[in-house]
């Protein structure tokens, strides 16, 4: 196969996404344009108000960035210095970098075998016998679009004295029992960039919660700690969504719900295509409602396979290649109770194949044939 080879099917494609509502996106920046108003307008407010019933919370606070939700959930919790903050080693480094931000201290704890997610086994035995600091909150990822075990974290979390802050970056529009992620935990984390589920055309985040006092700290923080202009009540910084981008975002919402579940009809159509690989497909947590932002698989010669699609010009992308606590910055330095060994197994296979709303069925027979096609020749990669 040719190395250098066009891609013909892209792992993801934000362009396509603003095509596909290019009418409507174009008459939102143009509204906003023309109201002269830039930050904190009437945009912002009919989206936090939109999302707020679309989530299921009574209030929603838009801001800068996801790792600036999660830093702002963090503050507005009283989280601090000595600090303990557990979550997973595996998943986007701002989840850490947010806890490392405020001056609190991440416990890592490994994940569930089948959902990649946080085991609450796991995080048991880190709160049995935790490091040195002062336990205080659990922040579990609903990575790749599936839901986290909610009602065993929960317990957990409460037996503890423990806040449960949603990291949700990659979740926009999962449920389980029903409920989507942003209304299980004490106040939760969405990011809006790009690639997302619901992606902007540049950054920005929300923070959610149905606890009034939590919101008003949040909305605090996140603007010098004014109640009113110039005057700060409490130290606070500046993080704000503007309105073009929740302009764009009220658009996008409208549809979300339809592209989430082209999102789903393109992974049963993998998971029927890929049956007979053996690989490790993903599988959807009972009573989940998964919504695919990744499409991960899990195989041993994982390099071998991201080399050949990429010679027959199918992107794919690693998330994550590296887990938190083996990265140059971090290693040697987070505090972490136990040995994390499905963590970094995961890290050595996992591969997210081709997904969006816009990907056809035959781009996404031309991935699976592929893959059919490594497998079948696979003792050369072995």
């Amino acid at each position: 196969m040719n190395e250098n080879r066009p891609v013909a099917v892209p792992q993801t494609d934000p362009k396509a996404s603003y095509f596909a509502h290019q009418a409507e996106i174009d008459t939102a920046v143009h509204r906003v344009l023309e109201s002269g108003w830039s930050i904190l307008g009437r945009e912002v407010e009919a989206f936090e108000q939109a999302f707020s019933a679309y989530i299921g919370v009574r209030h929603s606070m838009g801001v800068g960035s996801g790792t600036d939700a999660l830093e702002l959930a963090l503050r507005a919790c009283g989280i601090g210095q000595g600090d303990l903050v557990f979550t997973v080693s595996h998943t986007a480094v701002a989840t850490v970098a947010a806890i490392e931000l405020i001056g609190a201290t991440p416990v890592l704890v490994d994940i569930d075998p089948v959902t990649y997610t946080l085991d609450p086994n796991c995080l048991e035995r880190a709160l049995t016998r935790p490091p040195a600091g002062t336990p205080k909150a659990v922040i579990p990822v609903h990575l790749y679009g599936q839901p986290a075990d909610m009602p065993a974290i929960l317990e957990l979390a409460r037996r503890h004295g423990l806040y449960v802050i949603e990291d949700c970056a990659q979740s926009h529009g999962a449920t389980l029992a029903g409920c989507k992620t942003g209304t299980w935990g004490d106040i939760a984390a969405f990011s809006f960039y790009p690639t997302k589920n619901l992606g902007a055309l540049g950054d920005g985040g929300m923070v959610v919660t149905d606890d009034a006092e939590l919101a008003e700290r949040v909305r605090l923080l996140q603007q010098y700690g004014w109640r009113e202009r110039y005057i700060s009540d409490i130290p606070g910084g500046n993080s704000r969504l503007d309105e073009l981008q929740a302009a764009i975002l009220r658009v996008k919402l409208h549809h979300l719900d339809a592209e989430n579940e082209c999102r789903r009809r393109l992974a049963q159509s993998y998971h029927a295509l890929l049956a007979d690989t053996g690989f490790s497909l993903p599988e959807v947590r009972s009573g989940a409602a998964h919504v695919f932002h990744q499409y991960a698989i899990c195989l041993p010669h994982r390099d071998a396979l991201k080399t050949y699609l990429r010679q027959a010009g199918v992107g794919t992308i690693i998330h994550y290649p590296v887990p938190v606590h083996l990265q140059p910055a971090y290693q040697d330095r987070l505090s972490r109770v136990t040995s994390l060994p499905l963590t970094e197994r995961v890290a050595r296979q996992v591969l997210s194949l081709p997904i969006y709303p816009q990907m056809s069925d035959d781009q996404v027979g031309f991935v699976s044939e592929c893959i059919v096609r490594f497998h079948a020749d696979g003792v050369a990669y072995t």
